[in-house]
């Protein structure tokens, strides 16, 4: 999925609110000038997404209160149907694209009736059938993130999806990795052509590595969509601000990709517009290595190759050997024939 043929780039601001819409509109107006394409949160029902006896994983525990359940971590994280109208709204206002992960079925039709486009299917939700039925079910375009995810259980999640109506031209494929950060070592990211290549779908990244770098060479490897999470400040209490960019560290991601796509180009091995006007002061021309008198015959001896390379080139150098000089010809003068 790309805008005008570039990346689609999603600033992941999650739960990074901290359950506080004002917040939130902040995230927005920091994913705009960062210059994303869409801003995701994520919408859920805590009591339909997770049982009071859960535990947080280990990032969670070190990002927020120990004692605490991964319910009550997720409770204060939570926003209304309500705010979610006016963040759609604002978004709308504002230009930027509108996005959440529905993490239960009641929040899935939310979104749904709130005009959303663009489904994200969060790595965690790749083996919940019920939730991707429903969404399979919306005929809309589908981004899923594949964290944790073995080939098999990537097939699988794409059939219940086509089988309940989605196209597969409309299924995007993020490789992912669900650790928070994730070791470089633990990237992988030659496994995104190979979901490409075994799916026949679109693929992108979805990225918690710390820095920018891996998302960039995402792009280079043919990710038509990069998600990141981002943070207005990652000293903040919450699971996942640790893992997150910065609004200037966003924007210089997002930058970088630009360049990374201007400089893809079209495959095409050719002279470049900024780089023709080279060829004749980089290139060499066969000259007179010393004078030359008319009738006498080029040698090995009497020729050399200098710059510029505004005369015969020396890819012609067996055509000019033996020829007679038509005229008298100084040391470094350009051969002619």
């Amino acid at each position: 999925m790309t805008v005008s043929g570039k990346t689609f780039i999603i600033a992941e601001a999650g739960v990074n609110h901290n359950g506080d819409i004002n917040m939130a509109y902040k995230l927005i107006d920091a994913a705009i000038d960062a210059g994303a394409d869409a801003v995701k949160f994520q919408t859920f029902k805590t009591e339909h997404v997770v049982t009071k006896f859960a535990k947080k994983a280990e990032y969670q525990i070190l990002s927020t209160e120990r004692d605490e359940s991964q319910f009550e971590m997720i409770k204060k994280l939570e926003l209304s149907f309500d705010d979610f109208h006016k963040l759609k709204s604002y978004c709308d206002s504002k230009g930027i694209v509108f996005l959440s992960t529905p993490f239960d079925i009641e929040s899935a039709r939310f979104l749904y009736n709130l005009g959303l486009d663009i489904f994200k299917i969060g790595s965690g939700e790749i083996t919940n059938y019920l939730l991707l039925r429903e969404i399979g079910s919306y005929k809309k375009t589908v981004i899923l993130s594949t964290g944790m995810a073995k080939l098999g259980e990537i097939e699988d999640a794409i059939d219940v999806l086509i089988q309940f109506g989605t196209k597969r031209d409309n299924i995007i494929v993020l490789h992912c990795n669900t650790e928070y950060p994730t070791p470089f070592e633990d990237v992988n990211l030659r496994a995104m052509p190979t979901i490409k290549e075994a799916f026949k779908v679109r693929v992108g990244y979805s990225d918690h590595t710390p820095g920018i770098e891996i998302p960039i060479a995402a792009v280079a490897l043919g990710a038509e969509v990069i998600e990141k999470h981002f943070t207005l400040d990652r000293n903040l209490p919450g699971p996942d601000h640790k893992a997150s960019l910065e609004p200037a560290e966003f924007k210089l991601m997002v930058e970088s990709i630009r360049h990374v796509e201007a400089a893809l180009g079209d495959g095409i091995k050719k002279p470049s517009k900024s780089e023709i006007k080279n060829i004749h002061i980089a290139r060499k021309s066969i000259v007179a290595a010393r004078q030359i008198k008319m009738g006498e015959v080029f040698t090995e001896e009497n020729l050399t190759v200098k710059r510029p390379g505004t005369g015969i080139s020396p890819m012609r150098w067996n055509e000019v050997i033996g020829k007679v000089a038509k005229r008298d010809f100084s040391e470094d003068e350009i051969i002619e024939l």
